[in-house]
């Protein structure tokens, strides 16, 4: 089968290249999945580079999310052959076959594309847990998204909205705002460059953001501090501007908000109740019509180089959903 193999880590992608694999053996508690379409993450290429927070050993298939159909699985799986499924695994998704564990796997919403499937899974799943779990939204309150034009950013909003909030769709990139306030449909777009506290204390009349939702960190993250209301969160999902933001306490002392770390997948694995509670309200808004995730470009899993390169180059609005097979 074809693979995309991280071989070496570096910071252009001379260490990952398509090679030809065996199809994988399941193992116990694992399920065989066909894959049909598999989105690419932020994470997926910082792994490329040595520079995620999980270092896979060398070599690796890339990718952490999928759709697709079961090939095989175990006598007691919960699955059967045939079954249309989407979700992952750390690694392995970029590729026409990938065995999964069971736990990792939720049934394909009704009515959804393969593409879809693949594009909602982590992004969905992070938004939700942050949003919801985290920082318990309520219907009217206003959220503040960073990183407005990437997967998780995009999510993020797509749920707010669903659930009511009124939502501030922030990106660094002034070429995209009004393609964002088409595509998502935020209440408004800022630029989120320099200074944009005051922005967003008009938008708000003066009420700020009872929610932060910050993928982006650094200088970002350091403005959004500002942006928090009384009694707020600001939720901590990542850091794709590169630097590691500090902040001095007496911030959130003086304005008594709550700065809360996102791990999404390792909270559903600490809590895998909630994790299939959340995959099960996500599939519910699915169905519903309720969300519908973006898909910038849907790419043959050969040009994988074109779709790693828009998303280090900050080229994209929503994910880039990889074909194997074609």
């Amino acid at each position: 089968m074809q693979a995309l193999r991280v071989l070496n880590l570096s910071d252009d992608l001379s260490g990952t290249q398509l090679a030809e694999l065996p199809k994988p053996e399941r193992a116990a508690g694992e399920v065989l999945v066909q894959v049909r379409a598999a989105s690419l993450n932020f994470p997926d290429l910082l792994m490329t580079r040595g520079k995620y927070q999980l270092e896979p050993e060398l070599p690796f298939t890339s990718g952490l999310e999928l759709a697709g159909e079961v090939v095989e699985v175990g006598a007691e799986s919960a699955f059967k052959v045939g079954d249309k499924v989407i979700g992952g695994n750390k690694t392995g998704a970029f590729a026409e076959f990938a065995a999964i564990p069971e736990r990792g796997l939720s049934p394909l919403p009704k009515g959804m594309s393969f593409e879809k499937g693949a594009a909602m899974g982590a992004a969905y799943s992070t938004g939700y847990t942050g949003l919801v779990e985290l920082a318990n939204l309520k219907e009217g309150q206003w959220v503040l998204v960073t990183g407005a034009s990437g997967g998780v950013g995009l999510a993020a909003i797509d749920l707010a909205k669903a659930m009511g909030a009124k939502v501030i769709a922030g990106t660094g990139c002034l070429s995209k705002i009004d393609q964002i306030q088409a595509q998502a449909n935020p209440d408004k777009v800022i630029l989120t460059q320099g200074q944009f506290r005051e922005e967003v204390s008009q938008i708000t009349e003066g009420h700020l953001c009872d929610i932060v939702f910050d993928p982006v960190g650094g200088d970002v993250f350091d403005e959004a501090t500002r942006c928090v209301t009384f009694s707020g969160k600001l939720v901590v999902v990542g850091f794709t501007s590169g630097r590691i933001a500090n902040i001095a306490t007496n911030i959130p002392l003086i304005k008594g908000f709550s700065i809360v770390g996102l791990r999404a997948g390792e909270y559903a694995r600490r809590f895998p109740e909630r994790g299939r509670a959340i995959n099960a309200a996500i599939a519910k808004l699915a169905e519903e019509g309720c969300i519908d995730p973006l898909i910038d470009r849907t790419l043959p899993l050969w040009r994988w180089h074109e779709g790693f390169n828009a998303m280090a180059n900050r080229e994209l609005i929503g994910k880039v959903v990889f074909v194997p097979g074609c």
